[in-house]
């Protein structure tokens, strides 16, 4: 056990990072009660999907270039290190981001989020409403993407979410306090890292990556009218 004197508080992680995890906790929650009660509740649902889309696009990009902490790179591990930190034989730089099993969890939550919502793009409920890139494609992607949309890959997201939580809980009985740390960005670190940039220049670039970002959904969103 470390006492206070011995840990360094880092920024790990920036603003907009937080933001992306706040806002895309808001649209996940948003997507499973407008799906579930379905109906006119269906509009909201399309709405949801496309501001997930846009925080989506935005965690690829900075994903790319954000602080030192939100990038991939930071957190792709050797399939040795996943071993070895399951073993009980994790480093302390595997505390400062996300650790091995926790970039295995972001990367099976992007991967299926992408897949979930690129799948709404072109689904059709041939009742009243259809994704905007439905036109583009067969019959046979559609009748495909609307199974997968509706029956497999909502329970895939599901079954992701509450892991998601079992981790968070699980730490959180270990002190070690994961949602403090996406609060207010910082974490208090046996070892000193390099800390991620997070001042006015790189939130003012990340505003404009979000809003590239959310152009790009809305015009997806406007290539063929759905009647909300």
């Amino acid at each position: 056990m470390y006492n206070h004197q011995t840990l360094t508080k880092v920024r790990v992680w920036d603003l907009p990072t937080r933001l992306f995890h706040w806002g895309l906790t808001i649209g996940i929650t948003g997507l499973a009660i407008s799906g579930t009660v379905g109906g006119n509740a269906m509009a909201w649902h399309f709405r949801f999907g496309y501001a997930v889309l846009a925080l989506l696009l935005f965690r690829i990009v900075w994903g790319l270039v954000g602080g030192r902490w939100s990038r991939f790179g930071a957190f792709i591990y050797a399939p040795q290190s996943l071993i070895d930190y399951l073993k009980g034989k994790g480093k302390p730089e595997h505390n400062v981001g996300h650790s091995p099993v926790g970039a295995l969890s972001v990367f099976a939550m992007l991967a299926f989020l992408v897949l979930q919502v690129g799948s709404g793009l072109v689904s059709d409920d041939e009742v009243a409403f259809a994704g905007p890139l439905t036109a583009f494609v067969s019959n046979a992607t559609v009748s495909l993407a609307t199974n997968y949309h509706a029956n497999i890959g909502k329970w895939i997201l599901l079954g992701l979410v509450v892991l998601h939580i079992a981790a968070i809980v699980f730490y959180l009985l270990r002190k070690h306090n994961l949602v403090q740390a996406m609060v207010h960005g910082d974490k208090e670190l046996v070892l000193p890292v390099p800390a991620s940039r997070d001042d006015l220049a790189s939130r003012t670039a990340a505003l404009l990556v979000f809003t590239l970002c959310a152009g790009l959904s809305y015009w997806i969103s406007t290539l063929e009218h759905v009647a909300f």
